[in-house]
């Protein structure tokens, strides 16, 4: 819809995202009687004002077509959040994790460590618009709405990199008005968790620098709000988001620094155990990719049983999470037989709570498996797995998940398996 320069749709899901017509008046300049107009089908032609929406919804101008000294095409992601120049990106990405070592390492020892992460400031622009004078928990409430709204449409179609950044500029408003100061801790922490699940749809969409960036901003909210258990959240999924991207090293730091964190949380916090084991599971996946030594394996082994001495419900989202990333391990480290095992079983949870977009890497995993030991059964869950990314927006689906079912269904005779392993080539590329 930004593309096609449609401002209606766009002011359509900022609604139902909980916004009102004032509120999107106010951030894109404009009167509440030009927003209705637009939202039941005047259409926004005059470059000026084209731009005035772009900036007060903090919409990359590129993502309209419209110039704004950045990348074309070959320069943006997926979702058309603008990147910077290739050349460049390493670098960046560099700064950024260094950044989010040093916000990490300060919020485990709480103090500042000097020479770490002071390369460069990569704090967002203020948000334009006037905050409210003055909040209350019914605030915080409506931004956790957006949030969870968020959350469910992410877990469901993937992707969703453009509204979860336009939802975050929004809701950090906030911060400029007065209020309680338990109110106060409650927004902070309630913003930092908006802010993980932006990084993650931001990653699932490609917009890597991005992703970096909200992981930071979380960090220094649940730090600023004393939140040992938001601060230990944020780094087990930056940890993951590292290893997807290439990076197991640097995901152990931060994962080590979450596990330290994560003792200064409340220890009656029920969702504690949730983020040990995942922290657990994922360094154990971490770990896998480092070489395959004994001793590592000794690691992962340990890694994985202390992920299953917390409990965690099993017809959930994380158990879910946890029984795939196990099932990675395993098969990372040839263990193919139970790495079936629980990629079944994560593949099961996630349909059952309809998490499609996450249930689609499980597919992968098991149809990969399957294919790769060359049962019977593995074209037909292929077909399955490629149909379900098809339906999803997930750029980490396509991007890092199915190129590994592509390589096995080449490596399989056949011209079934040739034709699937070209569907699922032409939704990578």
């Amino acid at each position: 819809m930004l593309s096609k320069r449609d401002v209606g749709a766009v002011y359509r899901a900022l609604q139902e995202f909980g916004l009102t017509q004032r509120q999107i008046a106010r951030l894109a300049g404009q009167s509440q009687p030009e927003v209705s107009a637009i939202c039941v089908g005047r259409q926004v032609r005059d470059v000026t004002v084209l731009e005035r929406i772009c900036d007060g919804l903090g919409i990359p101008r590129p993502a309209m077509r419209l110039l704004d000294n950045a990348p074309g095409e070959n320069g943006a992601y997926s979702e058309k959040v603008t990147v910077a120049d290739p050349a460049e990106g390493a670098e960046m990405l560099r700064r950024h994790f260094e950044r989010l070592l040093a916000l990490a390492t300060a919020a485990a020892v709480g103090v500042p460590v000097p020479g770490i992460g002071e390369l460069v400031d990569l704090a967002a622009p203020p948000p334009p618009v006037e905050p409210p004078t003055r909040i209350g928990t019914g605030d915080v409430a409506l931004i956790r709405n957006c949030r969870q709204q968020l959350a469910t449409l992410a877990t469901v179609m993937g992707g969703q990199a453009r509204a979860s950044v336009s939802l975050t500029e929004w809701a950090e408003q906030w911060l400029a008005a007065e209020a309680s100061e338990s109110v106060r801790r409650e927004l902070l922490s309630e913003l930092a968790h908006l802010h993980v699940i932006a990084a993650w749809c931001c990653h699932d969409s490609g917009a890597v620098v991005r992703s970096h960036y909200h992981f930071e901003r979380a960090l220094e909210l649940a730090t600023a709000a004393g939140n040992g258990y938001q601060s230990a959240f944020t780094l087990r999924h930056a940890g993951m988001m590292l290893i997807e991207r290439g990076a197991p090293n640097n995901a152990l730091k931060l994962l080590q620094l979450g596990e330290l964190r994560l003792q200064q949380a409340a220890p009656d916090h029920p969702r504690v155990p949730v983020v040990q084991a995942g922290i657990h599971v994922v360094s154990a996946f971490a770990l896998s990719q480092l070489g395959d030594s004994e001793s590592v394996r000794a690691q992962v082994r340990t890694h994985l049983a202390k992920a299953q001495d917390f409990q965690v419900p099993p017809q959930t989202q994380p158990h879910g999470s946890i029984d795939l990333i196990t099932s990675l391990t395993h098969r990372h480290l040839g263990q193919l037989d139970t790495a079936e095992a629980m990629a079944t079983r994560s593949a099961r949870t996630f349909t059952l709570g309809g998490y499609r977009r996450e249930g689609v890497v499980a597919e992968i995993v098991l149809a990969h498996l399957h294919v790769r030991a060359g049962e019977p059964r593995g074209l037909t869950l292929a077909k399955s797995a490629i149909d379900a990314v098809a339906q999803t927006r997930s750029g980490v689906a396509r991007k890092i998940y199915l190129p590994t079912l592509v390589h096995a269904l080449d490596a399989r005779p056949g011209s079934d398996a040739k034709d699937l392993a070209r569907l699922a080539r032409q939704l990578t590329a």
